[in-house]
């Protein structure tokens, strides 16, 4: 069944009801392209799950303590933390042959804006 639904005119400005005044957006196309770049990263539960657990420590954590808390193996933690890392919410150091991974400030920041959801 369709709803009768009366649709609002728009305001005229001057003569012509369309394009008289143009609206700015605030988003530069790169920063739109960073922000869905972040999203994509964030669309995963276990990388999600992975932000949450670096977010949650003092310090930074090796890839084998993170591996232990994920059902999946090591090469497919890697290729998420990856991802986290490319997007620029999480960031690493290699100490000799292990790799350290902690949440970014920006990392932080996104999982405060989404757990308020």
């Amino acid at each position: 069944m369709v709803k009768n639904t009366r649709v609002k005119p728009l305001p005229v400005v001057g003569d012509d009801p369309c394009c008289a005044t143009p609206v700015p957006g605030t988003l530069t196309p790169e920063r739109a392209g960073q922000l869905a770049e972040q999203l994509r990263a964030l669309a995963d539960p276990s990388r999600l799950r992975m932000l949450d657990l670096l977010a949650q420590q003092p310090g930074p954590l090796c890839v084998c303590d993170i591996t232990t808390q994920f059902p999946q193996h090591q090469p497919t933690i890697s290729h998420h933390l990856r991802l986290l890392r490319e997007a620029g919410l999480v960031d690493c150091e290699k100490r000799g042959v292990w790799t350290y991974y902690w949440a970014t400030d920006a990392g932080k920041h996104a999982l405060t804006i989404i757990e308020n959801l």
